[in-house]
């Protein structure tokens, strides 16, 4: 029998809330005994997500930012959406250096980062309506090798 696991949270679009996401992603996580390497991806990965609907999605408004947590076997799958502004050029958006926000000085590196540390990234994404990010990471996959 595969180990199965759900959770679903939402908080406001402050940015002190994107260490609240990365401590309740670690915490749920760590039921699958993850490596302190893995732990770290996932937590800067979540940082990631969660910082750019804060930023991009609602532009620093305070709005609901929606979070998702799905454990399937050793795979924990999680979900960082926002019903904001949305992403016009998803692909563009997904280069490295590129941001919507120079002037805040932004690396645009996000999409970058969560792809380095997560087995896989997959964003969705509609003008006006918000963008969905589903970041995907299996556990102990590196200590098998």
């Amino acid at each position: 029998m595969s180990f199965r696991n759900h959770m679903k949270i939402e908080f406001l679009s402050k940015s002190q809330n994107e260490a609240f996401a990365r401590v309740v992603v670690a915490s749920f996580v760590s039921q699958l005994d993850p490596t302190i390497e893995e732990l770290a991806d996932i937590k800067t990965a979540v940082s990631e997500a969660v910082t750019n609907a804060i930023i991009h999605g609602y532009d620093n408004s305070e709005e609901k930012v929606l979070l998702e947590c799905n454990i399937n076997g050793n795979t924990i799958e999680i979900i960082v959406e926002d019903y904001g502004r949305g992403i016009e050029d998803i692909e563009l958006a997904r280069q490295p250096l590129y941001t919507s926000k120079p002037e805040l000085e932004r690396s645009g590196m996000g999409f970058t980062v969560m792809e380095t540390f997560m087995d896989k990234v997959i964003v969705e994404s509609e003008k006006g309506k918000g963008t969905k990010v589903i970041m995907i990471k299996t556990i102990g996959e590196k200590n098998k090798e």
